[in-house]
């Protein structure tokens, strides 16, 4: 057996160990009524009038929020105003300081200024159902932190198709939502569209100010904190949020392949096993059947791709040819994650950041937590 045969065995029998852990995963998120646990719904935005509305009128008709407020971060197209005028409390974001990812700055400040016990941040984007928010505050009786995977709207076949190839690629790497044991915290995800959190605690941890700096703020913050002894929970909540993340098949290639690499909250050799098993078990398959030469292991994990396909439609709110297609578009996903990887990018909403350095990482408190 050749040594790029013996690798593909390797990486095939990876994969097949997470995709086994569906079997037995937690169910999705149902939805429940308020508790009389008082909640914040802090939502911060940069420019986002124009599909902030449906996110605020949802939370603000939930009857287990107890305030709901917009952190307004340096916005020019009237968010602060439409906020506003549909009753969220707007607060003001601070200029950035150095050192600061906008993100995270406003989240920080939102956290300041809510009032509940318990805080979910939503993202402007997000489409959130009746229930979602008493579920996630439900779910902070077992976990410390908790995140939730929405239902995709995509709105062509070639979107639909990249996002749920590139989506294939976190289940390749990290296994389905909903692990019904906990990885360990240097593999742990998130999705920082919805986290849901006690207040006293992130304020005493000051968890937004340990990732700062990072773009995948996200899985950062979820890493540093279960290395901090937190429990974090990534649940399953497709029946009570949507999100319409992007606007077209090149938005998705150019924003979330940008971000899905997480390459700086990952170490180099996570990395190049990542993009080992995202090649092997996913791109050289296709690749070998365009070309008219599958192997029999090629035919194995393209059916295993196949059966994941499935899986998946459950994640996207009208499920079409572009998932059943989305096979096909994995030698472009690996190309796009290998991309960005090997150059992340650390531009978003107008703002450029610094690159982050060694020294940067060892003078932070929990500094390891994303590594």
């Amino acid at each position: 057996m050749g040594g790029l045969a013996a690798a593909q065995v390797v990486a095939a029998g990876v994969v097949i160990a997470r995709l086994a852990r569906g079997r037995r995963r937690l169910p999705p998120l149902r939805p429940v009524g308020a508790s009389g646990v008082t909640v914040s719904v802090v939502v911060p935005a940069r420019d986002e009038a124009a599909r902030i509305g449906p996110c605020l009128r949802a939370v603000l008709a939930d009857p287990a929020v107890t305030e709901v407020i917009v952190v307004d971060d340096g916005s020019s197209d009237g968010t602060a105003e439409l906020a506003a005028a549909l009753g969220a409390k707007v607060v003001t974001a601070a200029p950035l300081p150095g050192g600061w990812v906008g993100k995270q700055w406003a989240l920080r400040q939102g956290v300041a200024a809510a009032a509940g016990d318990v805080v979910v941040t939503l993202d402007a984007d997000t489409r959130p159902a009746p229930g979602l928010v008493g579920a996630l505050t439900a779910a902070l009786e077992r976990y410390d932190l908790v995140s939730a995977a929405p239902r995709f709207v995509c709105d062509g076949v070639l979107e639909q198709a990249l996002h749920a190839s590139m989506l294939a690629t976190l289940v390749h790497r990290f296994g389905p939502v909903g692990p019904a044991r906990p990885l360990p915290p240097h593999r742990v995800v998130a999705n920082g569209q919805c986290l849901a959190f006690r207040r006293d605690r992130m304020t005493e941890a000051d968890g937004f100010a340990l990732v700062r700096d990072r773009m995948a703020d996200d899985v950062a913050l979820a890493r540093c904190l279960a290395r901090r002894g937190w429990t974090v929970g990534f649940l399953d909540a497709g029946g009570l949020l949507e999100v319409d993340m992007h606007d077209s098949a090149a938005e998705v290639w150019r924003e979330w392949g940008r971000s899905l690499p997480l390459s700086d909250v990952t170490g180099p050799g996570w990395q190049a096993a990542d993009l080992a098993v995202v090649w092997l078990a996913g791109a050289l398959p296709v690749l070998r059947l365009v070309a008219g030469r599958p192997t029999a292991l090629d035919a194995a994990l393209l059916g295993t791709r196949l059966l994941l396909t499935a899986a998946l439609r459950g994640s996207y709110r009208d499920p079409g040819a572009g998932l059943l297609l989305s096979p096909l578009l994995d030698p472009a996903s690996a190309v796009r994650l290998t991309q960005a990887t090997l150059r992340p990018v650390r531009t978003w909403r107008g703002r450029t950041y610094p690159a982050i350095t060694d020294a940067a990482r060892k003078a932070r408190p929990g500094r390891n937590a994303a590594r």
